[in-house]
């Protein structure tokens, strides 16, 4: 995939973790799409890291927004933990 489709991958994702991801963070709908861009970037280089794949060159499929969606909750989680709010607790 392209960079554009990653950036709305990551979009939508972002826009995903929003809802799986318990507290609110403050951050609202444009701050849960830009933790998703990163989020798509950071779960592609951990799937290409741990699987030996490359999700770049991949299809735009379920797989890619699984893993763009892990990375976002990952991202989300580790912002709400690291400013301290109740997002950072846990999923649903």
């Amino acid at each position: 995939m392209n960079i554009i489709a990653w950036l709305i991958l990551g979009a939508i994702a972002g826009y995903l973790a929003g809802f799986l991801v318990k507290g609110d963070e403050g951050l609202g709908v444009i701050g849960h799409i830009i933790l998703g861009i990163v989020g798509a970037l950071v779960g592609g280089f951990l799937a290409s890291v741990l699987f030996n794949v490359n999700p770049v060159d991949g299809a735009f499929d379920i797989s890619s927004i699984v893993t763009a969606t892990l990375g976002a909750v990952l991202v989300v989680l580790v912002v709400g933990a690291v400013t301290g709010s109740r997002a950072g607790r846990g999923v649903v």
